[in-house]
C-alpha cells in the first residue's frame, strides 16, 4: 500500500484565500478537525504574519474516501498576514508535545473592516489575531496521505 498522490485523481493542491467573511467560511469548513503541534504556529510580528503548519483532514474527498474507506490528510500552510496582535487562551505553550485540534475560524469585525479572527480549538482553546484587514491564504504543501486513524472524524449531531 502507498500513500495517495495528487495525480491518482488529476487533483491539485488546495490554495484558497479569503478577504472576506463568506470566503472564510469555506477555509473554515476545509480546516475543520486539522490538528497540529503547538510547536507549529509562528508569529512574525515585523512581517506582520501568522502562520500555521496543519494536518487537515481532506473533507473536499470524503465521498471518494468514504466508498474505498481510504480517508486522507495533507500539510497545509494557514497563513494571516496584516495581524497586528496574536492572543490566545486555553493553551500551554510551554507544553512542546501539545497537539491541537483546529474546530473553526470565525472574524468579528469591527471598523474599517478591522476585527478579530478567532481561531477556535477542542477543549475550550482559542487563538485570536487582531487583523487591520481580513486576509488569510489556507494552501496544500505536501501531497494526501492516509490518515494515521484510517476513519473521518466524527461529530455529534446535536452541537
Amino acid at each position: 500500500m502507498s500513500d495517495a498522490r495528487f495525480e491518482d485523481g488529476a487533483e491539485r493542491p488546495l490554495r484558497l484565500a479569503a478577504q472576506d467573511s463568506e470566503d472564510l467560511k469555506v477555509i473554515s469548513a476545509l480546516v475543520q478537525d486539522a490538528v497540529f503541534p503547538v510547536t507549529e504556529m509562528a508569529w512574525d510580528a515585523k512581517r506582520r504574519q501568522f502562520a500555521l503548519l496543519i494536518n487537515r483532514f481532506r473533507w473536499e474527498d470524503r465521498a471518494r474516501a468514504e466508498v474505498a474507506r481510504d480517508f486522507e490528510r495533507v500539510q497545509s500552510v494557514l497563513m494571516v498576514r496584516d495581524v497586528q496582535a496574536v492572543a490566545s487562551n486555553g493553551i500551554d505553550r510551554s507544553d512542546r508535545d501539545l497537539i491541537l485540534s483546529l474546530l473553526a475560524i470565525a472574524f468579528q469585525e469591527a471598523e474599517d473592516g478591522a476585527g478579530h479572527l478567532h481561531l477556535i480549538l477542542a477543549g475550550d482553546g482559542e487563538i485570536r489575531l487582531a487583523v487591520e484587514c481580513l486576509d488569510v491564504v489556507l494552501s496544500d504543501v505536501t501531497r494526501p496521505y492516509r490518515a494515521p486513524s484510517r476513519k473521518a472524524p466524527n461529530h455529534p449531531e446535536d452541537i
